[in-house]
């Protein structure tokens, strides 16, 4: 780094360019859009620890996806509500380099999570005589702990490869979070090298994951046709629809986002983007799983009947 150039100390997140009037609405929607993602995933994160009868893999996994999603909404959104009744915008630039770190990590580890998801549908509907002791709890916490463990070291390289270069401005980030890609446009630097790690990244961890879970559901919809009892056959599409909802919410938003070439106004596609995927993709998933499955729905109404 050269001797004229300087860090930046913090940066101004421009946020939504819009009127003041329509800030405090936006305010005011997102605030109780993210009172319903902590809510709801609060409440399903609870009812499956509380309820023995959710104490399987699947559940396991879900209650992963219900963490994964507080913490990512709680990573994005207060700031960008803090934002909006504030004249002050700024924040800090080591705290902005943390929220970035920790988006990747948990929009790497959701990925992850959802691929093991679908694989655990697999194994229960393909091979249900080994399901046990395919999915035995030593098995799924091995899976758990190497979806966050390798997101984690993945990010690790897109950190590194971060403050390896020189911040000297602009001051400013037309977004409402630390994005990556936003946050790059501050380096004086070539970032073609992070560019080039994003992308490859994204191939890993968004086009390889997706293809594993449809090659899982192809496998699970030639199964499921030849299942005799309708009952049964019914109870399977219940949960494998659920989960393929949040499937295509996700990685659909995530690679529109990160791969799909960009439109003549990109910086505000990416907000609408990250929007959907930092706030109503978590409100929606606990919604998707409570009204879809009925053992939730089972759990749910047996933990408010004790309580009446």
């Amino acid at each position: 780094m050269g001797g004229n150039q300087t860090w930046i100390v913090e940066v101004t997140l421009l946020g939504f360019l819009v009127d003041p009037a329509l800030e405090f609405l936006l305010f005011c929607l997102f605030s109780l859009l993210y009172m319903i993602t902590l809510l709801g995933n609060g409440v399903i994160l609870g009812t499956i620890c509380l309820d023995p009868r959710l104490h399987t893999p699947m559940y396991f996994f879900l209650s992963h996806l219900a963490v994964l999603d507080m913490s990512y909404a709680s990573n994005n959104v207060p700031k960008m509500l803090a934002n909006l009744v504030s004249q002050k915008r700024t924040i800090s630039f080591v705290p902005c380099i943390i929220q970035t770190f920790l988006y990747l990590v948990f929009a790497a580890t959701e990925c992850l999570i959802l691929v093991v998801m679908s694989y655990d549908r697999y194994v229960a509907i393909c091979h249900p005589l080994h399901y046990t002791v395919i999915m035995s709890w030593r098995v799924c916490t091995v899976l758990a702990v190497m979806c966050w463990a390798f997101s984690f070291l993945l990010d690790v390289v897109h950190l590194v490869l971060i403050l390896r270069l020189p911040f000297c401005g602009p001051h400013e980030i037309n977004h409402f979070f630390c994005e990556i890609l936003s946050v790059l446009k501050l380096a004086c630097a070539d970032t073609t090298l992070n560019q080039v790690v994003i992308f490859a990244a994204c191939v890993f961890i968004l086009v390889g994951p997706l293809c594993l879970v449809l090659v899982s559901y192809t496998r699970i919809l030639v199964a499921l046709l030849r299942i005799q009892s309708r009952e049964g056959r019914t109870k399977a599409f219940s949960t494998c629809s659920s989960h393929l909802s949040v499937v295509g919410l996700f990685f659909g938003s995530a690679i529109v986002m990160y791969m799909a070439p960009r439109s003549s106004h990109p910086e505000e596609q990416q907000k609408i983007l990250s929007l959907f995927y930092s706030l109503f993709n978590p409100m929606l998933n606990p919604l998707i799983y409570s009204l879809r499955n009925a053992e939730v729905k089972g759990a749910l109404r047996r933990a408010l009947w004790r309580r009446g």
